[in-house]
């Protein structure tokens, strides 16, 4: 389990904290302490506020933001695979797609085209 904080930007298109993506082998959830998050699982879209969790099964599309301009924090809860993936992405030097790729293939994920 972590906690992020994303602080939010001003109105437009919805700024994705993480690109569309898919685990095939790991669950994963979010709990929301403070603000509002949405995240699309398959092709639904939750909006969740301070005290809300949401749930993605394994296999399952999914995506998320901060909506507003308002700062939002959340609990990521997540197995040690999926953990080791985003420490792997966060010390990459470059973020091209065909290392963001490489990188999800390797712990069993999936980057999804938009």
């Amino acid at each position: 389990m972590a906690e992020w904080r994303d602080r939010g930007g001003p109105p437009g298109p919805p700024r994705l904290i993480a690109p569309p993506h898919l685990h095939r082998s790991d669950d994963e959830a979010w709990y929301v302490l403070e603000g509002l998050l949405r995240v699309r699982v398959g092709t639904e879209e939750v909006e969740a506020r301070a005290g809300s969790a949401v749930f993605v099964p394994r296999g399952t599309p999914h995506t998320y933001w901060n909506p507003g301009p308002a700062p939002t924090r959340y609990l990521l809860v997540m197995t040690v695979n999926i953990y080791r993936l985003i420490q792997e992405i966060h010390g990459m030097k470059e973020r091209t797609p065909a290392a963001l790729r490489a990188v999800f293939a390797k712990y069993d994920s999936e980057l999804l085209d938009v």
